[in-house]
């Protein structure tokens, strides 16, 4: 329960340090103790708040999720502080992991009783040291809720409590800035995703909405006038404006006309914003000898002289203290300075002319005694499995606000080291268990931040089958992708594998996956390849809406080798199967759809155009469309067919 946070007397720690701060509610210190048996029968002690400190940072939840200087907020000492260990994760991980909490722990999600403060700490220490926050804690509301005068009193107290846990005051401090980008909120998504169909019967639940980091691009912000008085100023300056655009203006304190212009200037240095790369720059060159070499590097003899760059090299330069003709030049030079619009964007591309909002998530989960079955009893009776399955019905019957994530650090050890020794034909079983878990972003986060990436590489590695997936049984191939695809719900895992530093292994492994994959001779499998493939593309391709080129994201190069066979291929997979006209032509739409998204607005010194020429894929496509297969009106066959490797080929 709440309302007390750090003090100024919780001991230093290094970085890596983990510690859980205890508090009793300010209002109702001593009053818990003193009338609790009275009213209710059972002994509470205190209505307690708790918060995690790493790094030294306090994170709680209240008003959603805070950061402070721990020692900042008003609500005095704590209780008691619990040393929970020590983590080995990256800060910017944890950023991103709390970021993906944002989702579940918002503001209207607070319950003094059922979502509070205590079940955030207890995800986030979870999460850094698997390790729970004390029992008499974490249980208190429901001990309190047990009791009659508990269940009639519970509306009551929550209404009254909430406006102290949640008011202005209760989360007052100094605030912390986040560490990671990541830690910038999602926006949300004004496009749907792409729903795949599901292979087993079951229910959907309610999950956290699930962007593409890069949905939107950051916004914008104000520009600001650059004062410098040396060479070495302005040539950083020029160099950071070398794809985009510069202005210098050369005045001096002695130059009245200057001074009309100066309030200009500063209005066009505001709007060309920051994200547009322009360097809006302003020398007074009789401030100092410095200032005045740079205007004798120029030549500028007269104030106010005006002289622009545009993409590293001289554009203009004129003088005169004219605020219309500044104006016009200026606003000129930074359209001039914007990228050329890809030749793409005119032709008629519905599909691929937009933000991608949503990765594309199998989120069913199947009868879970039928899974328990499959499995057998020499997995799913340790503890671990036990807390796993009991987290999952709670999440499906009353959601994810409800259900606190159970030891992942015990599963994972106890998957990792049995995993080998299960009967290869229920390995399957046991990836679709985790692959149901791996829905909430807050697991999927877990297997995407642990070291080594040892449940995943277990779980990734071909089930047995040499690391091969593509001679793997077709339900290893059906619920790896479809694990690798609900992956994308965690923020954690889309930084790591787009932006390809300590992710870049579990990329590999996602990309190999999905290379083997596109290549099964179950068309469905080849289908749901498809999907992973277009999560994999998606922030490239939406860093390509945005202008903004981000090609180290993009697949490698024998993944695109592999969605291209398997399109030219997919006749005679289609003919040695018994699929019918349907679920061909969802096939073929998948991997059209996957294509598109890798040939929108791509350089043309992207390899995948050289790979489509070789292949004569376009004439593929032809062939595909006058053939047998109930393809005909596929509206991606004239998309990406005759739009664009028709009209928009290099």
């Amino acid at each position: 329960m709440d309302n007390i946070g750090t003090s100024n007397s919780i001991p230093s720690q290094n970085k890596n340090h983990v510690r859980l701060c205890v508090g009793k509610n300010v209002v109702e210190m001593g009053l818990a103790r003193q009338y609790s048996r009275t009213l209710t029968g059972v002994q509470i002690d205190a209505i307690y708040h708790t918060a995690i400190v790493f790094n030294n940072v306090e994170y709680f939840f209240g008003q959603g999720i805070h950061r402070k200087i721990p020692g900042s907020t008003h609500h005095g000492r704590p209780m008691q502080v619990v040393d929970l260990g020590k983590t080995d994760l990256p800060v910017d991980v944890v950023e991103e992991y709390i970021h993906s909490l944002a989702e579940i722990y918002t503001p209207e999600s607070y319950d003094l009783f059922l979502h509070n403060c205590n079940n955030f700490s207890q995800d986030l220490a979870m999460f850094l040291v698997g390790k729970s926050i004390p029992d008499d804690i974490r249980n208190l509301p429901e001990t309190f809720l047990k009791t009659p005068i508990g269940q009639m009193l519970r509306g009551q107290i929550d209404q009254s409590m909430r406006k102290m846990t949640q008011a202005p005051d209760a989360v007052a401090g100094q605030n912390v800035a986040s560490s990671s980008s990541a830690a910038k909120p999602i926006p949300k998504s004004t496009t749907n995703g792409v729903s795949t169909a599901p292979i087993t019967n079951g229910i959907t639940h309610k999950q956290p909405s699930t962007a593409i980091i890069n949905a939107q691009p950051l916004s914008d912000t104000p520009g600001q006038v650059h004062y410098i008085s040396s060479l070495s100023e302005l040539d950083r300056l020029l160099e950071a404006a070398h794809n985009s655009c510069a202005v210098i203006f050369f005045t001096s304190a002695t130059c009245p006309p200057c001074k009309i212009v100066y309030p200009t200037y500063d209005e066009l240095a505001a709007g060309a914003g920051t994200k547009s790369g322009a360097k809006l720059i302003k020398v007074d060159i009789s401030a100092s000898p410095s200032a005045n070499a740079v205007a004798q590097r120029y030549q500028v003899r007269a104030t106010p002289t005006f002289i622009t760059f545009l993409k590293g090299q001289k554009q203009d330069e004129w003088a005169g203290a004219n605020p219309s003709q500044l104006k016009g030049n200026v606003r000129l030079l930074l359209q001039m300075a914007q990228p050329s619009q890809h030749r793409h964007a005119t032709l008629k591309l519905p599909t691929f002319q937009r933000i991608i909002g949503k990765p594309i998530m199998c989120t069913r989960t199947p009868p879970l005694e039928k899974l328990l079955a499959k499995i057998g009893p020499q997995f799913t009776q340790d503890q671990s499995v036990q807390d796993l399955l009991s987290y999952i019905k709670t999440r499906d019957d009353k959601g994810m606000t409800e259900a606190p994530i159970p030891n992942l650090h015990a599963f994972s050890d106890h998957l990792t080291s049995s995993f080998a020794s299960i009967p290869a034909n229920t390995h399957f079983a046991v990836i679709d268990l985790v692959r149901v878990a791996a829905v909430d972003p807050r697991v999927s986060s877990f297997f995407a931040a642990e070291h080594d990436h040892k449940t995943l590489s277990t779980l990734l590695s071909g089930a047995g089958h040499s690391d091969n997936f593509s001679s793997a049984p077709y339900n290893i191939q059906a619920v790896s992708l479809q694990l690798a695809c609900n992956l994308f719900g965690s923020n954690v895992f889309q930084e790591q594998v787009f932006h390809g530093q300590s992710g870049s292994d579990l990329k590999e492994k996602i990309e190999t996956l999905a290379s083997q994959c596109l290549l099964s001779p179950h068309a469905n499998a080849r289908s749901m390849a498809a999907a992973l493939v277009y999560n994999l593309s998606a922030y490239t391709h939406n860093q390509r809406m945005h202008n903004i080129p981000d090609e180290d994201a993009s697949p490698n190069d024998d993944l695109s080798a592999a969605l291209l066979e398997s399109i030219t291929s997919l006749s005679s997979v289609v003919s040695a199967s018994t699929s019918n006209a349907a679920s061909t032509k969802e096939t073929l739409h998948a991997l059209l759809l996957a294509l598109g998204m890798l040939l929108y607005a791509a350089p043309p010194e992207d390899m995948l155009w050289d790979l489509c020429r070789a292949m004569d894929l376009r004439g593929a496509l032809k062939e595909i469309k006058s053939s047998d297969l109930g393809v005909k009106d596929e509206p991606l066959l004239k998309e990406v067919g005759d739009e664009l490797l028709g009209k928009g080929a290099f």
